[in-house]
């Protein structure tokens, strides 16, 4: 038997945010995504930010300097949510006993348009 496909109505409306990761240390994907999940449980605890619809779409390596590590990512999260995510961002400072910096680019509703910002 074949699945049925939810039609747009019914389905949950997400919003991707373009966020600017500088780093003292060098970072992946995985570890992104740590970051991100340990910002929001800290600060909206593990009810809300289970409303959040979180993922890491994309993951861009821009450069390296001798300072500190360049990236650029998509994350996708529910449209009702995007202040308690962004805001839960840009409160984390440390990962690893290594500084980091998260700040948001852009605010879009398909990838395709938030990837003008990279």
């Amino acid at each position: 038997m074949k699945l049925k496909v939810l039609p747009p109505t019914l389905r949950k409306n997400n919003r991707y945010l373009t966020l600017d990761i500088k780093s003292t240390s060098q970072i992946s994907k995985d570890d992104l995504v740590n970051i991100i999940w340990d910002a929001c449980i800290r600060f909206k605890g593990e009810c809300e930010t289970s409303n959040f619809n979180l993922w890491v779409m994309r993951f861009y390596e821009i450069d390296n300097t001798d300072d500190y590590y360049h990236y650029k990512s998509i994350v996708r999260c529910q449209r009702d949510f995007v202040s308690g995510v962004r805001s839960s961002i840009a409160l984390a400072n440390k990962y690893n006993h290594s500084r980091i910096a998260i700040s948001t680019v852009g605010l879009s509703g398909t990838i395709k348009a938030s990837q003008k910002y990279i």
